[in-house]
């Protein structure tokens, strides 16, 4: 059995660069109160809670004065002036990427157009650009979501950065038909869509793939659409504790993608894991 990793997979730069800062934090301060869970993967929250950090869903239930983290995926301004009023130890992890959507987002606002998120409601990074785009603004995950009656309005774009370029180019195509004036930005960031792309290429290689991140986490949902789309067996795990022996029997090559959030220390488990068997790994 071989082994292929896809590249690039796993901690993407906005993730990355946001554990760093508060890690930093947590070594300066000893614990510190994150505004929501940093990273959508049940085994990294452990790991930091571990070493101090405290997650609460809202600014009020950070104690005064103590220091508290905002996650890459940003918040709105609403809440961050909340936050402000508990606190001026504030540690910003939003990713640049996200922060750019929520520029453009206001930017649409303030020029006079009405904004379309493309993207999960549910999603905190969604919820934060909402705070930007204005009282009108609307989300949409799928074409089928578009409201009727936008005939002639002024329409503006943005999308959550863990979309697929599909999706939007979809939405964006039957809100142009539409529309009085459309200016659409793609937001997508490159590191998703390098994933993305990397987990396309390698699934037509392969005999299985097994895709390996939080069940919460929205990207890595993507790439197992992704790589369902592509006609290959499919496992989603989120440690290799959960591998069966039975899904990889048969299996001669067998590949292995990683969503934004999974730290490096689970993707090289994985790979322990099914290397027990003294297999040949290779890299893409």
């Amino acid at each position: 059995m071989k082994v292929t990793v896809a590249r690039p997979t796993g901690l993407c730069f906005g993730v990355r660069r946001a554990l760093l800062e508060l890690e930093n934090a947590l070594k300066e301060h000893g614990r510190i109160f994150g505004l929501g869970s940093p990273i959508h993967n049940p085994q990294e929250i452990e790991r930091l809670q571990n070493l101090g950090l405290i997650v609460v869903d809202k600014p009020g239930e950070v104690p005064s004065g103590q220091p508290a983290f905002i996650r890459a995926h940003g918040i709105s301004p609403e809440i961050r002036d909340s936050l402000a009023c508990r606190t001026s130890l504030i540690v910003d992890g939003t990713c640049p990427f996200v922060r750019n959507v929520q520029e453009k987002a206001a930017i649409l606002k303030r020029e006079g157009y009405r904004v379309f998120v493309v993207g999960d409601a549910a999603h905190p990074e969604v919820q934060g650009i909402l705070g930007y785009a204005g009282d009108g603004a609307i989300v949409v995950e799928r074409a089928s979501d578009i409201p009727a009656g936008l005939k002639g309005e002024r329409i503006g774009i943005v999308c959550q950065t863990t979309q697929k370029v599909s999706v939007l180019q979809d939405i964006a195509g039957v809100l142009a038909a539409q529309a009085g004036e459309l200016r659409s930005y793609n937001t997508i960031c490159s590191a998703t869509l390098e994933r993305q792309q990397a987990v396309t290429k390698l699934a037509h290689r392969v005999d299985g793939m097994i895709v390996i991140g939080g069940k919460n986490s929205a990207n890595t949902g993507k790439l197992v659409e992704i790589s369902e789309g592509s006609a290959v067996p499919t496992l989603w795990i989120e440690h290799s504790e959960e591998l069966e022996e039975g899904w990889i029997q048969g299996k001669e090559k067998i590949g292995i993608a990683a969503g934004a959030s999974t730290p490096d220390w689970l993707i090289q488990e994985l790979i322990s894991t099914l290397e027990s068997a003294r297999s040949p790994r290779g890299k893409d």
